[in-house]
């Protein structure tokens, strides 16, 4: 890439209008499942700059999703920007920005990581600066769990919306995941037959409701220690951990019912059912040995991935990144999961998750450099330029 090229593209990100269009989009409430209004904001944004957004429902018509496409003209390849719009289900903080940090749902999580990618294609279009292929842009509901089961997002590769490689402009800026781990959200419920009752009257046997949850609770945590022996280079290792424990209304009384929840992870891909089968034989193991009757949801939100560091959207971000930084950032593992799973696996193409190195996701306190939201799109843009020319065809 020219270097004179490059130097104009940075320089033509906008601070003010990326703090313009972070701000509209954070102020535009959209928990999961309900991302209506922030899906109608960005179309708005998109079509002002002169690209025109479809809505196509996507298996969800209360928010139809958002895609628009930026073409040269020429032939090359196309690279997909993603993001989604919902945030998890907390109350609304409106967006404010002081002393260059912008504040707000979504903030970090993830509608800054999205400015940066509708500022991308402002300035790609402004310049005319792709040289060969195109550029799209997806925006979804339904990505937090548990609210959501990404079924847009599934929709969208379905239907074949997809480019040829993408980039998810996620808070994660000080690597380039290579590996990533699965994820499945699960929860269990314990039972015993009888009413409750006063701790001094309950009868002879009655199983121990608190005592079956503690058990279940050790066993996943000798499992965990099992687990930590499954490793693999940057993506870390297998866990199972356990965030939630419920059971009782008082002190003294015998409950009828226990709850816990939690997360299981691993490093390998391919391997659902194998950890849904030790999930299953734990729970069969507390019954056994307790009396209590135990059940449990087990749902899979995402397989472990790899990435190859030798694949042409890798060289051409690596290139972008340096451009912007003057250096390439090491190779490491994604700690969460996020779309980039789902497109490797689903739509089968290469997915750097790489976006500004924002704060407080999943809380109240979500925040995010003005700064950082500059580099991100300049890396965006630059990306874009190093990654269409090829001799494929665009999407």
């Amino acid at each position: 890439m020219p270097a004179s090229l490059a130097e104009a593209i940075r320089r033509a990100v906008d601070p003010d209008r990326l703090v313009r269009t972070a701000m509209a989009l954070i102020d535009a409430p959209s928990p999961t499942c309900q991302a209506g209004p922030a899906a109608d904001c960005l179309a708005s944004l998109l079509n002002d700059i002169g690209l025109a957004a479809e809505r196509p429902v996507a298996d969800w018509p209360v928010a139809p999703a958002v895609v628009a496409r930026l073409a040269s003209g020429r032939p090359g390849r196309t690279l997909q920007f993603h993001g989604h719009l919902d945030t998890v289900h907390l109350p609304f903080v409106p967006a404010r920005c002081a002393d260059g940090v912008i504040y707000g749902s979504g903030a970090a999580d993830m509608k800054g990581g999205l400015a940066a990618a509708v500022e991308a294609l402002r300035v790609l279009g402004e310049l005319d600066a792709l040289p060969a292929g195109a550029v799209m842009l997806t925006a979804t509901d339904h990505h937090e769990g548990p609210w959501g089961d990404k079924r847009q997002l599934q929709a969208l590769i379905r239907d074949r919306c997809y480019g040829d490689g993408v980039l998810i402009p996620e808070y994660l800026a000080d690597r380039l995941p290579v590996a990533g781990r699965g994820l499945a959200i699960f929860s269990v419920l314990l039972e015993r037959d009888g009413a409750k009752v006063h701790e001094v009257l309950a009868p002879a046997g009655t199983p121990d409701l608190v005592a079956a949850g503690a058990d279940l609770v050790q066993r996943f945590g000798a499992l965990n220690r099992r687990l930590a022996t499954r490793q693999r280079e940057h993506a870390g290792c297998d866990s199972v951990f356990v965030g939630q424990f419920t059971c009782g209304e008082i002190y003294n009384q015998y409950p009828t019912e226990c709850r816990l929840a939690g997360t299981r992870r691993w490093v390998a891909p391919g391997q659902e059912q194998a950890v849904r089968g030790e999930f299953d034989a734990t729970l069969a193991a507390t019954a056994a040995a307790t009396g209590a009757r135990v059940t449990g949801d087990f749902v899979v939100y995402a397989d472990a991935f790899t990435l190859d560091p030798q694949q042409p959207l890798v060289t051409a971000f690596q290139a972008a990144y340096s451009q912007v930084t003057g250096r390439q950032l090491p190779p490491g593992g994604k700690p969460f999961v996020d779309d980039g799973h789902t497109f490797a696996h689903q739509a089968g193409i290469p997915a750097i998750t790489h976006g500004p190195a924002a704060t407080g996701a999943h809380s109240l306190d979500e925040a995010v450099a003005v700064d950082e939201l500059v580099r991100t799109a300049q890396v965006l843009a630059l990306t874009a330029v190093a990654f269409g020319p090829s001799n494929e065809g665009t999407r």
